[in-house]
């Protein structure tokens, strides 16, 4: 504990409850990472509606708002994988306690107890699905160019002139989509905030971005379980928050038993003469 010089305040003392460690999974892992998935697409369609909006406007209004959005996601994994853990070392202080008291309590509910572990496993889990996709795309995609069906407009008068326009009745052909152009669909929306960051009119970034894509979608995951690890430090900013709430109504009713002493000594019985 810290002492403050010269403030007159004190540092309240942590106060730190042991736990019971689970194990990295538990029954509730497939459930939770589900859960997980299921705000991950959700913050995903958000995103994506979100950021289309901004696609077109200038880097100075573009490149903040998707910052801000790109942080906004990962702090609601953050936060979210932080209640999960708070969750879990509570569960785990219930199962401490019948341990010492002698109590019985089954495998499954030590198993469900915080573990450094869980949190990490539970992203990765929910993130899985995309993840995989990604990482099909990653080692399919290719520079986007000009290609067929992309003719510039500059060149579509030269279609007409019979010398040269059999050489461009090529381009005029479209091409059919292929499996990596759909996955390139669902990849960007996926992280359309950070395509955004780089723009549409740089190809060679955006295949660096793309073959990154299953990084990127690790964030998440990441986030989630670096804020499961904050589990401990929360339940103690709890326990010391009750603690001090504790020791402050002690010394308000100590005060108040005080001054209701010296009251009813001053207001006795006045003594006859």
């Amino acid at each position: 504990m810290k002492n403050s010089k010269n403030t007159g305040s004190r540092e309240p003392e942590k106060v730190r409850k042991p736990f019971m460690t689970g194990s990295p999974a538990d029954e509730n892992t497939v459930r939770t990472s589900l859960r997980f998935l299921g705000i991950l697409v959700l913050m995903i369609f958000v995103s994506f509606i979100t950021c289309s909006s901004v696609s077109a406007a200038g880097a100075i209004i573009r490149i903040p708002f998707n910052i801000a959005v790109i942080l906004l996601v990962l702090f609601i994994m953050f936060n979210n994988g932080s209640n999960h853990g708070s969750d879990a070392v509570a569960r785990g202080e219930i199962i401490y306690q019948k341990n010492q008291d002698g109590k019985p309590y089954s495998e499954s509910e030590k198993k469900i107890c915080f573990h450094p572990l869980k949190g990490y496993i539970t992203g990765l889990l929910g993130t899985l699905p995309l993840f995989l996709v990604a990482v099909i795309f990653a080692f399919s995609t290719t520079i986007v160019l000009t290609g067929a069906g992309t003719l510039p407009s500059w060149m579509q008068a030269y279609t007409r002139r019979s010398d040269i326009s059999d050489a461009l009745v090529n381009y005029l052909q479209p091409e059919g989509m292929s499996l990596t152009d759909y996955l390139r669909i669902v990849i960007r929306i996926c992280i359309l905030p950070f395509v955004n960051l780089i723009g549409t009119q740089n190809p060679r970034s955006l295949l660096i971005l793309e073959k990154l894509s299953p990084v990127i979608l690790l964030l998440p995951a990441i986030s989630y379980g670096t804020g499961y690890l904050y589990g401990p430090k929360n339940r103690t900013k709890v326990h010391t928050m009750i603690s001090e709430n504790s020791r402050r109504m002690k010394k308000k009713e100590m005060r108040a038993r005080k001054k209701r002493s010296v009251r009813s000594s001053g207001s006795g019985p006045e003594q006859l003469n």
